[in-house]
Protein backbone atom coordinates (compact mmCIF):
# COMPACT_ATOMS: atom_id res chain seq x y z
CA UNK A 1 0.00 0.00 0.00
CA UNK A 2 1.82 3.58 -0.82
CA UNK A 3 2.44 5.79 2.20
CA UNK A 4 0.12 8.58 2.60
CA UNK A 5 -0.35 11.26 5.18
CA UNK A 6 -3.49 13.31 3.36
CA UNK A 7 -5.73 10.04 3.27
CA UNK A 8 -9.19 10.07 4.12
CA UNK A 9 -10.82 8.57 6.80
CA UNK A 10 -13.42 6.91 3.79
CA UNK A 11 -10.53 5.77 1.90
CA UNK A 12 -8.82 3.56 5.01
CA UNK A 13 -12.11 1.93 5.81
CA UNK A 14 -12.53 1.38 1.92
CA UNK A 15 -8.89 -0.01 1.66
CA UNK A 16 -9.12 -2.18 5.09
CA UNK A 17 -12.35 -3.56 3.63
CA UNK A 18 -11.07 -4.63 0.44
CA UNK A 19 -8.17 -6.57 2.93
CA UNK A 20 -5.37 -3.85 1.68
CA UNK A 21 -3.40 -3.38 4.84
CA UNK A 22 -0.74 -0.73 5.71
CA UNK A 23 1.87 -2.22 8.86
CA UNK A 24 1.90 1.11 10.40
CA UNK A 25 -1.29 3.17 11.19
CA UNK A 26 -0.76 6.46 13.00
CA UNK A 27 -4.75 7.65 14.28
CA UNK A 28 -3.79 10.77 15.71
CA UNK A 29 -5.71 14.04 16.10
CA UNK A 30 -8.18 16.27 18.56
CA UNK A 31 -11.75 14.07 17.29
CA UNK A 32 -11.36 10.46 18.66
CA UNK A 33 -14.63 8.97 16.40
CA UNK A 34 -12.95 8.36 13.84
CA UNK A 35 -9.97 7.12 15.49
CA UNK A 36 -12.04 4.88 17.78
CA UNK A 37 -13.98 3.75 13.74
CA UNK A 38 -10.41 2.70 12.65
CA UNK A 39 -9.07 1.03 15.16
CA UNK A 40 -12.32 -0.83 16.10
CA UNK A 41 -12.48 -2.09 12.74
CA UNK A 42 -9.02 -3.14 12.71
CA UNK A 43 -9.97 -5.05 15.85
CA UNK A 44 -12.78 -6.73 15.06
CA UNK A 45 -12.42 -7.57 11.12
CA UNK A 46 -8.32 -8.14 9.73
CA UNK A 47 -8.69 -11.25 11.99
CA UNK A 48 -11.08 -13.89 12.37
CA UNK A 49 -12.05 -15.25 16.00
CA UNK A 50 -9.79 -17.92 16.07
CA UNK A 51 -7.22 -15.84 14.60
CA UNK A 52 -7.14 -13.18 16.95
CA UNK A 53 -6.54 -15.71 19.79
CA UNK A 54 -2.91 -15.99 18.82
CA UNK A 55 -2.59 -12.77 16.97
CA UNK A 56 -4.18 -9.91 17.91
CA UNK A 57 -2.78 -7.80 20.88
CA UNK A 58 -4.56 -4.75 22.72
CA UNK A 59 -2.29 -2.47 24.97
CA UNK A 60 -2.66 0.84 26.61
CA UNK A 61 -0.10 3.08 26.49
CA UNK A 62 0.09 4.03 30.31
CA UNK A 63 0.74 0.47 30.57
CA UNK A 64 3.05 -0.02 27.92
CA UNK A 65 6.54 1.06 27.23
CA UNK A 66 7.96 0.84 23.47
CA UNK A 67 10.90 -1.47 23.79
CA UNK A 68 8.19 -4.03 24.38
CA UNK A 69 5.72 -2.90 22.09
CA UNK A 70 8.90 -3.53 19.23
CA UNK A 71 9.38 -6.73 20.75
CA UNK A 72 5.23 -7.58 20.08
CA UNK A 73 4.82 -6.01 16.64
CA UNK A 74 8.18 -8.30 15.41
CA UNK A 75 6.69 -11.35 15.86
CA UNK A 76 5.07 -13.82 12.92
CA UNK A 77 1.69 -14.51 13.15
CA UNK A 78 0.62 -17.85 13.99
CA UNK A 79 -1.11 -19.76 11.32
CA UNK A 80 -2.60 -16.70 9.82
CA UNK A 81 -1.88 -14.13 7.53
CA UNK A 82 -1.54 -11.04 9.99
CA UNK A 83 -1.14 -10.53 13.39
CA UNK A 84 -2.67 -7.17 14.81
CA UNK A 85 -1.22 -4.74 17.60
CA UNK A 86 -3.42 -1.81 18.69
CA UNK A 87 -2.07 0.59 20.46
CA UNK A 88 -4.69 2.69 22.73
CA UNK A 89 -4.31 5.91 24.47
CA UNK A 90 -0.98 6.07 22.56
CA UNK A 91 -0.03 9.49 23.71
CA UNK A 92 0.45 8.57 27.03
CA UNK A 93 3.44 5.65 26.13
CA UNK A 94 6.95 7.47 27.33
CA UNK A 95 9.51 7.76 24.32
CA UNK A 96 7.28 7.23 21.91
CA UNK A 97 9.73 8.22 19.15
CA UNK A 98 11.52 5.13 20.23
CA UNK A 99 9.26 3.20 17.36
CA UNK A 100 11.52 4.96 15.00
CA UNK A 101 13.78 1.87 15.02
CA UNK A 102 10.73 -0.38 13.94
CA UNK A 103 9.17 1.78 11.70
CA UNK A 104 11.58 2.34 9.42
CA UNK A 105 11.63 -1.15 9.10
CA UNK A 106 8.01 -2.49 9.75
CA UNK A 107 7.44 -6.58 9.47
CA UNK A 108 4.82 -6.53 6.56
CA UNK A 109 2.63 -9.02 8.52
CA UNK A 110 2.31 -6.57 11.44
CA UNK A 111 -0.56 -4.47 11.53
CA UNK A 112 0.04 -1.69 14.38
CA UNK A 113 -1.98 0.93 15.04
CA UNK A 114 -0.83 3.73 17.65
CA UNK A 115 -4.15 5.50 18.25
CA UNK A 116 -3.20 9.09 19.20
CA UNK A 117 -5.57 10.92 20.75
CA UNK A 118 -6.94 14.71 21.80
CA UNK A 119 -3.41 16.03 20.46
CA UNK A 120 -0.84 15.35 17.68
CA UNK A 121 2.30 13.74 16.82
CA UNK A 122 4.71 16.47 16.16
CA UNK A 123 4.96 15.98 12.21
CA UNK A 124 8.60 18.08 12.05
CA UNK A 125 9.82 14.93 14.47
CA UNK A 126 11.72 11.72 12.46
CA UNK A 127 8.87 9.17 13.74
CA UNK A 128 6.21 10.94 12.06
CA UNK A 129 7.90 11.47 8.57
CA UNK A 130 9.03 7.65 8.42
CA UNK A 131 5.08 6.94 9.19
CA UNK A 132 4.28 8.98 6.60
CA UNK A 133 7.08 7.13 4.19
CA UNK A 134 6.38 3.60 5.42
CA UNK A 135 2.61 3.62 6.64
CA UNK A 136 -0.60 5.65 7.31
CA UNK A 137 -0.30 8.73 9.20
CA UNK A 138 -4.31 9.81 9.39
CA UNK A 139 -5.36 13.36 11.39
CA UNK A 140 -8.87 13.37 13.41
CA UNK A 141 -9.37 16.62 13.25
CA UNK A 142 -12.77 17.99 15.19
CA UNK A 143 -15.61 19.19 13.02
CA UNK A 144 -16.90 22.54 13.07
CA UNK A 145 -20.48 22.97 14.14
CA UNK A 146 -21.74 24.71 10.97
CA UNK A 147 -20.24 21.43 9.45
CA UNK A 148 -22.31 18.63 11.44
CA UNK A 149 -25.49 19.16 9.71
CA UNK A 150 -23.95 18.34 6.61
CA UNK A 151 -21.93 15.00 8.52
CA UNK A 152 -25.17 13.51 9.64
CA UNK A 153 -26.40 13.82 5.97
CA UNK A 154 -23.78 12.03 4.41
CA UNK A 155 -23.99 9.54 7.52
CA UNK A 156 -27.54 8.87 7.08
CA UNK A 157 -27.03 8.52 3.15
CA UNK A 158 -24.64 6.06 3.55
CA UNK A 159 -27.02 4.28 6.07
CA UNK A 160 -29.97 4.65 3.55
CA UNK A 161 -31.57 7.26 5.10
CA UNK A 162 -32.37 10.91 4.73
CA UNK A 163 -33.06 14.15 6.93
CA UNK A 164 -34.39 17.33 6.22
CA UNK A 165 -32.39 20.40 7.07
CA UNK A 166 -34.47 21.74 10.03
CA UNK A 167 -34.69 18.02 11.21
CA UNK A 168 -30.20 17.67 10.74
CA UNK A 169 -29.97 21.07 12.05
CA UNK A 170 -32.03 20.37 15.18
CA UNK A 171 -30.06 17.32 15.77
CA UNK A 172 -26.80 19.01 15.15
CA UNK A 173 -27.60 21.89 18.27
CA UNK A 174 -28.91 19.60 20.56
CA UNK A 175 -25.67 17.22 20.30
CA UNK A 176 -23.40 19.64 19.31
CA UNK A 177 -19.91 18.42 17.69
CA UNK A 178 -19.25 15.33 19.60
CA UNK A 179 -19.53 12.59 17.00
CA UNK A 180 -19.95 9.43 19.02
CA UNK A 181 -22.93 11.21 21.00
CA UNK A 182 -24.22 12.10 17.48
CA UNK A 183 -23.50 8.54 16.49
CA UNK A 184 -25.33 7.03 19.00
CA UNK A 185 -28.85 9.35 18.74
CA UNK A 186 -28.78 8.28 15.42
CA UNK A 187 -28.77 4.91 16.75
CA UNK A 188 -31.95 5.28 18.58
CA UNK A 189 -33.60 6.29 15.07
CA UNK A 190 -32.36 2.92 13.60
CA UNK A 191 -34.46 1.04 16.01
CA UNK A 192 -37.46 2.15 14.62
CA UNK A 193 -37.00 3.89 11.53
CA UNK A 194 -37.06 1.36 8.38
CA UNK A 195 -34.09 2.08 6.03
CA UNK A 196 -34.96 4.53 2.90
CA UNK A 197 -36.93 6.54 5.04
CA UNK A 198 -36.53 10.98 5.51
CA UNK A 199 -35.83 11.87 8.96
CA UNK A 200 -38.27 14.58 10.13
CA UNK A 201 -38.35 16.89 13.27
CA UNK A 202 -41.13 14.58 14.43
CA UNK A 203 -38.83 11.45 13.97
CA UNK A 204 -36.37 13.09 16.16
CA UNK A 205 -38.54 14.28 19.05
CA UNK A 206 -40.27 10.56 19.01
CA UNK A 207 -37.24 8.71 19.15
CA UNK A 208 -34.49 11.33 20.60
CA UNK A 209 -36.95 13.72 22.71
CA UNK A 210 -35.90 16.70 21.42
CA UNK A 211 -38.70 19.16 21.14
CA UNK A 212 -39.64 20.04 17.73
CA UNK A 213 -41.38 23.49 18.64
CA UNK A 214 -39.55 24.77 21.75
CA UNK A 215 -35.74 25.15 20.64
CA UNK A 216 -33.47 27.44 19.80
CA UNK A 217 -34.02 27.36 16.04
CA UNK A 218 -37.67 27.89 16.87
CA UNK A 219 -36.46 30.74 18.87
CA UNK A 220 -34.13 32.05 16.35
CA UNK A 221 -37.27 32.58 13.74
CA UNK A 222 -39.82 33.74 16.04
CA UNK A 223 -36.79 36.87 16.34
CA UNK A 224 -36.47 36.95 13.61
CA UNK A 225 -40.07 37.75 12.76
CA UNK A 226 -40.50 39.67 15.73
CA UNK A 227 -43.21 37.26 16.49
CA UNK A 228 -43.22 38.24 20.84
CA UNK A 229 -45.94 35.60 22.13
CA UNK A 230 -43.83 32.59 20.57
CA UNK A 231 -40.55 33.80 21.28
CA UNK A 232 -41.99 34.47 25.24
CA UNK A 233 -43.38 31.11 24.76
CA UNK A 234 -40.10 29.30 24.01
CA UNK A 235 -38.58 31.05 26.80
CA UNK A 236 -40.87 29.74 29.26
CA UNK A 237 -40.33 26.44 28.09
CA UNK A 238 -36.29 27.17 28.61
CA UNK A 239 -36.64 28.46 31.98
CA UNK A 240 -39.22 25.16 33.15
CA UNK A 241 -36.02 23.28 31.43
CA UNK A 242 -33.25 24.76 32.18
CA UNK A 243 -30.91 21.53 32.06
CA UNK A 244 -31.64 21.26 28.57
CA UNK A 245 -31.58 24.67 27.94
CA UNK A 246 -28.83 26.54 29.90
CA UNK A 247 -28.52 30.06 28.60
CA UNK A 248 -24.83 29.56 28.37
CA UNK A 249 -25.35 27.28 25.48
CA UNK A 250 -28.40 29.46 24.00
CA UNK A 251 -26.40 32.45 23.36
CA UNK A 252 -23.44 31.62 21.08
CA UNK A 253 -25.93 29.93 19.16
CA UNK A 254 -28.14 33.53 19.46
CA UNK A 255 -24.41 35.38 18.82
CA UNK A 256 -23.84 33.25 15.03
CA UNK A 257 -27.51 33.90 14.40
CA UNK A 258 -27.34 37.74 14.57
CA UNK A 259 -23.49 37.88 13.57
CA UNK A 260 -24.72 36.33 10.46
CA UNK A 261 -27.73 38.65 9.86
CA UNK A 262 -25.50 41.53 9.71
CA UNK A 263 -23.25 39.60 7.52
CA UNK A 264 -25.96 39.25 5.27
CA UNK A 265 -26.86 42.79 5.70
CA UNK A 266 -23.56 43.83 3.75
CA UNK A 267 -23.47 40.87 0.76
CA UNK A 268 -23.16 42.44 -1.92
CA UNK A 269 -25.03 39.42 -3.86
CA UNK A 270 -27.38 38.35 -2.04
CA UNK A 271 -28.82 35.36 -3.39
CA UNK A 272 -29.91 32.49 -1.93
CA UNK A 273 -26.95 29.89 -2.93
CA UNK A 274 -24.53 32.72 -2.69
CA UNK A 275 -25.91 33.76 0.62
CA UNK A 276 -26.31 30.06 1.69
CA UNK A 277 -22.22 30.06 0.76
CA UNK A 278 -21.40 32.83 2.54
CA UNK A 279 -23.06 32.71 5.92
CA UNK A 280 -22.20 28.50 6.09
CA UNK A 281 -25.99 27.52 6.17
CA UNK A 282 -28.10 25.45 4.22
CA UNK A 283 -29.66 27.48 1.33
CA UNK A 284 -33.27 26.01 2.98
CA UNK A 285 -32.26 28.48 6.11
CA UNK A 286 -31.51 31.71 3.84
CA UNK A 287 -35.15 32.77 3.87
CA UNK A 288 -34.78 33.11 7.93
CA UNK A 289 -31.74 35.45 7.01
CA UNK A 290 -33.31 37.46 4.67
CA UNK A 291 -36.64 38.00 7.04
CA UNK A 292 -34.64 38.97 10.19
CA UNK A 293 -32.46 41.19 8.19
CA UNK A 294 -35.98 42.98 7.04
CA UNK A 295 -36.65 42.64 11.33
CA UNK A 296 -33.21 43.89 12.43
CA UNK A 297 -31.76 46.65 10.55
CA UNK A 298 -27.41 46.60 11.06
CA UNK A 299 -27.63 49.33 13.65
CA UNK A 300 -30.40 47.01 16.09
CA UNK A 301 -27.97 43.80 14.88
CA UNK A 302 -25.45 45.43 16.27
CA UNK A 303 -27.15 46.67 19.61
CA UNK A 304 -28.67 43.30 19.85
CA UNK A 305 -24.92 41.48 19.16
CA UNK A 306 -23.82 43.93 22.09
CA UNK A 307 -26.68 43.02 24.41
CA UNK A 308 -25.42 39.20 23.88
CA UNK A 309 -22.29 39.60 25.04
CA UNK A 310 -24.23 41.64 28.20
CA UNK A 311 -26.19 38.62 29.53
CA UNK A 312 -22.84 35.80 28.61
CA UNK A 313 -21.11 37.99 31.67
CA UNK A 314 -24.31 38.55 33.46
CA UNK A 315 -24.87 34.29 32.88
CA UNK A 316 -21.55 33.68 34.55
CA UNK A 317 -21.96 35.48 37.18
CA UNK A 318 -19.87 39.10 36.19
CA UNK A 319 -21.70 41.76 36.74
CA UNK A 320 -25.12 40.53 37.72
CA UNK A 321 -26.52 42.57 40.25
CA UNK A 322 -29.40 40.70 41.04
CA UNK A 323 -27.93 38.02 42.55
CA UNK A 324 -30.80 35.84 42.20
CA UNK A 325 -31.79 35.97 38.69
CA UNK A 326 -31.12 32.68 37.09
CA UNK A 327 -31.33 31.33 33.71
CA UNK A 328 -35.14 32.10 33.11
CA UNK A 329 -35.10 35.33 34.40
CA UNK A 330 -31.93 36.74 32.49
CA UNK A 331 -33.24 35.03 29.33
CA UNK A 332 -36.73 36.62 29.50
CA UNK A 333 -34.65 40.15 30.49
CA UNK A 334 -32.55 39.42 26.88
CA UNK A 335 -36.12 38.48 24.70
CA UNK A 336 -37.77 41.28 25.88
CA UNK A 337 -34.91 43.91 25.11
CA UNK A 338 -34.12 42.15 21.28
CA UNK A 339 -37.51 42.42 21.15
CA UNK A 340 -38.44 46.25 21.83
Amino acid sequence: MAAKSDISFDQILNDLRNQIYSPVYLLHGEEPYFIDTISDFIEQNVLNDLEKEFNQTICYGKDSNVATLISYAKRFPMMANYQVLIVKEAQDLDKIEDFLSYVENPLSSTLLVLCYKYGKLDKRKALYKSIEKHGIAFESARLYDNKIPDWINDYLRKKNYTINPKASALLAEYVGNDLSKVVNELEKLFINIPRGTEITEDYIEKNIGISKDYNVFELQKALGRKEVVKANRIIQYFAANPRENPLVKILPILYSFFSKILLYHFLPDKSRNNAASALSVNPFFVADYQQAAKTFPPGKVMAVISLLREYDLKAKGVENNALFAGDGELMKELIFKILH
